[in-house]
């Protein structure tokens, strides 16, 4: 693997970690739940034989410290912040932007907000909820989730997420064996779950994309989900987009870690949506 040059970018109340390797046009990957730039290490180094490839922790996880670690968390902060790296990396012309999870959501905004600055998004299983037509059940499960948090500690929080986001009367699925690597930053992500679950999950879950922006510029959006994970509640808002706006669902290898669980296949897969 390829030691990546990495930097500091000092935000609005925040500090970011951010990784780059590579060279050509800038493709920035935006990291779901509490992975992190360490999320993309097993597809980083096959996407930077075509592109300039930057990573990050967004604000809060891991190395990338807030100010106020009580602050609100905010989509559209999330996005400048990742605004804030496109300018810094590619000032003078369009990037492609990866999301996952919680991260797809955050580029959504982007290509809605400033879509001068974006060529191509991928989004891949980005739970924006409110899209769908049962979102009432899943804001009701949202404020679930929080008051067992709240009650009753992480863990029993976390493990109610968990059920809500499989497909109906599916049991909770076995320990998926993980690369060394992977096995390493699950263990070290671990200390970010009071702050994902607390945090980030309410306010991204209750965002709403444009969706007429979003049809409009649907040229540039690839929607993307996993080829395990049908039926299941990320799988939902991606299979609803990309038939409101009639652009097809990718499916990807794996489920919604097919990131973590099938590097190699999903790297490559994104190298092909990329370049179409």
């Amino acid at each position: 693997m390829t030691t990546p040059t990495t930097g500091r970018l000092r935000v609005d109340g925040a500090t970011l970690h951010y990784e780059v390797r590579g060279e050509g046009p800038l493709l920035l990957l935006i990291p779901g739940g509490t992975g992190g730039a360490a999320s993309f290490d097993g597809v980083a180094d096959m996407l930077a034989a075509d592109y300039t490839v930057a990573s990050y922790d967004p604000r809060g996880l891991s190395r990338s410290p807030l100010d106020d670690p009580q602050a609100r968390q905010r989509v559209a902060q999330h996005a400048e912040d990742a605004f804030r790296l496109l300018d810094l990396l590619s000032a003078d012309a369009p990037a492609r932007v990866v999301g996952c999870s919680s991260g797809a959501i955050v580029a959504l905004h982007m290509l809605t907000e400033r879509p001068e600055r974006i060529a191509r998004v991928v989004a891949h299983e980005p739970p924006v909820v409110e899209v769908l037509p049962d979102a009432a059940e899943h804001r009701a499960m949202l404020a679930r989730v929080q008051e067992t948090f709240r009650l009753d500690g992480l863990m029993p929080a976390a493990a109610e997420f968990a059920a809500a986001l499989r497909r109906p009367g599916d049991p909770a699925s076995a320990p998926v064996e993980l690369p060394p690597q992977a096995r390493a930053r699950a263990e070290r992500t671990m200390a970010d779950m009071p702050y994902f679950l607390g945090s980030i999950v309410p306010s991204f879950m209750a965002y709403t994309p444009d969706l007429d922006r979003l049809n409009a510029l649907s040229d540039r959006l690839v929607l993307a989900a996993g080829t395990d994970s049908h039926g299941e509640l990320p799988y939902r808002p991606a299979a609803h987009l990309a038939e409101r706006f009639g652009t097809g669902l990718v499916h990807f290898p794996g489920g919604h870690t097919g990131l973590t669980t099938h590097p190699a296949e999903f790297g490559g897969m994104l190298r092909k949506v990329l370049a179409a």
